[in-house]
C-alpha cells in the first residue's frame, strides 16, 4: 500500500495527473528508484486498475480520517506550538465533465456543473491545512462553523494557548460564523458586501476624500474610516472598516467586519485582510497546470459516477512533494494540456516528446521519454505542404540532363 501511494503522489509534481500514467511510469527507472526499488531488476510499480481501485476503496469515515491526516501533518510541521496562527479560508470553482454527483449550476462562475471545494490554508507558511470537496453552491453559514469547529477543535487539541485568526471572503462573514468565533475567543476579518446604510455611515469621510483629491488634482486618493454597524441578522453591533479610494472615475468603498479591537482601520483592511489575496494565489497555483495541475481538486472526468473525496485527500499530499520550488510558468515549459480539457482532447505524455539522449538511452532504456526543452524536430513536409513543389534555385545535381539530339546530315 505504501509503495502505491508513493508512486502515486511522486508523479503528481512531475506532471503526470492521471492515474493511467502509470501504465508506463510502473517501468521507469527513475519512479523505480524513488520508490527504493532496483531500477532495472527490481519489481515493476502499481499499474493503472490497481491505483484506481485503491483510491476507491475508502468508505466515508475512512475519507474523513484521511483529511485529519492532512490536518496532523500541518500541525507537525512546527516544531512548538507558535504564538499566533492566521487562516486563509477561501473556495474556487472546479468544473466537471458529465454527470457527476453534487456537482450543481454556479450562477456567479457561470458554469452549468461544477464543484466549489473550500481550502483552508496556512497564510505564514502557504501549507494546505484542510480541503474539503462539497457541491457547486455557496457555503451556508451552518455549513462554514461546522467545518471550522471541527477544524479549531483538533488545533485546540495540540495547542490550548495559540491564538487563532481566521480571514475570508465577504460570503464567509455569515451570523452564524461570526456569532461562533466571538463565543470561542477566535479573532476574524471577513470582508463585507456594501449597502446604502454602510455608504451613509462613512459618507463623511469619503466626501473629505473625494474633495481633497480634487483639489490636489491626484489621480487617485485612499483613505480609511471605521464605524460600527448592526445588520438585520446580527444580535449586537460589531466594528466594520472602510477602504475608500477616489479617482478620476469615481469614488471606490470596500468594507470589511471584524472583532479585532486593536489596530487602525487601514490596518486591519491593508495588512490583515489583503493579506488573504495569498490564499488565493496559493489556489491559482494548484490549479496551474503546468505547475501543480487540478490534483487538490476532485475527479473531472467524462465518466459518470460519484466524486471521490480520497482522491482529494491523497493528492493533496503532493504539495509538499514539489519542494517549495518555484516552478517555471506556462509559457516558458511545454503544458501537457489545460486543467478543463476534456480527456478525449488529451494526448499521452510520450508523444510529441523528444527521447533521452543517446548516453543516456543506453543507461535507461526502459525509462520514459522526460519533458525537454529543446524546439520540436521539424514536420515531413507532405504534398499539401509543397513537398512535391520543385526548389526554386535548382542545384546541377537536381537539373535532369537532356539528351542532346545529334543533327541530321543532309
Amino acid at each position: 500500500m505504501a509503495d502505491i501511494l508513493r508512486a502515486r503522489i511522486f508523479a503528481i509534481p512531475c506532471d503526470y495527473e492521471d492515474a493511467n500514467d502509470l501504465d508506463r511510469l510502473r517501468t521507469d527507472p527513475a519512479f523505480k528508484l524513488a520508490c527504493s526499488r532496483l531500477p532495472d531488476s527490481g519489481l515493476d510499480l502499481c499499474s493503472q486498475p490497481t491505483c484506481s481501485r485503491v483510491e476507491n476503496l475508502p468508505d466515508l469515515r475512512t475519507v474523513i480520517r484521511l483529511g485529519w491526516v492532512l490536518v496532523d501533518l500541518w500541525l507537525s510541521s512546527y516544531a512548538a506550538p507558535p504564538a499566533s496562527i492566521t487562516l486563509d479560508i477561501d473556495d474556487t470553482v472546479d468544473v466537471v465533465h458529465g454527470h457527476q454527483q453534487l456537482s450543481l449550476f454556479n450562477a456567479h462562475y457561470d458554469e452549468r456543473r461544477c464543484f466549489l471545494p473550500i481550502h483552508i490554508s496556512d497564510a505564514a507558511t502557504g501549507r494546505p491545512v484542510a480541503m474539503i470537496l462539497r457541491p457547486g453552491k455557496t457555503p451556508t453559514g451552518k455549513e462554514i462553523r461546522g467545518h471550522l469547529r471541527r477544524l479549531v477543535r483538533m488545533i485546540r487539541a495540540r495547542w490550548p494557548t495559540t491564538r487563532i485568526l481566521i480571514h475570508g471572503d465577504g460570503h464567509y462573514g455569515r451570523a452564524e460564523v461570526m456569532a461562533w468565533c466571538e463565543n470561542n475567543a477566535i479573532d476574524y476579518v471577513f470582508g463585507l458586501p456594501g449597502n446604502k446604510v454602510l455608504q451613509r455611515l462613512v459618507g463623511e469621510a469619503a466626501d473629505d476624500i473625494r474633495t481633497r483629491r480634487a483639489l490636489e488634482q491626484k489621480p487617485v486618493l485612499r483613505g480609511y474610516a471605521e464605524t460600527r454597524y448592526k445588520a438585520k441578522s446580527w444580535k449586537t453591533e460589531r466594528r466594520v472598516c472602510a477602504r475608500i479610494e477616489a479617482t478620476s472615475m469615481g469614488l471606490d468603498i470596500r468594507f470589511v467586519v471584524t472583532n479585532l479591537d486593536k489596530g487602525s482601520a487601514a490596518h486591519v483592511y491593508d495588512v490583515i485582510y489583503c493579506a488573504r489575496g495569498q490564499a488565493e494565489n496559493l489556489i491559482k497555483d494548484a490549479q496551474e497546470p503546468a505547475c501543480f495541475g487540478p490534483h487538490q481538486l476532485p475527479l473531472t472526468d467524462c465518466q459518470p459516477g460519484a466524486p471521490r473525496p480520497a482522491h482529494r485527500c491523497l493528492l493533496a499530499d503532493a504539495h509538499p512533494a514539489r519542494g517549495g520550488a518555484r516552478q517555471p510558468s506556462s509559457q516558458q515549459r511545454r503544458v501537457r494540456h489545460a486543467a478543463a480539457q476534456a480527456p478525449q482532447a488529451r494526448r499521452p505524455r510520450h508523444r510529441n516528446r523528444l527521447a533521452y539522449p543517446p548516453g543516456l538511452r543506453r543507461h535507461l532504456s526502459r525509462g520514459q521519454p522526460v519533458p525537454s526543452g529543446h524546439p520540436q524536430p521539424a514536420a515531413r513536409r507532405t504534398m499539401s505542404a509543397g513537398a512535391s513543389k520543385p526548389p526554386l534555385n535548382p542545384t546541377p545535381s537536381t537539373l535532369q540532363r537532356v539528351p542532346q539530339v545529334q543533327p541530321q546530315p543532309r
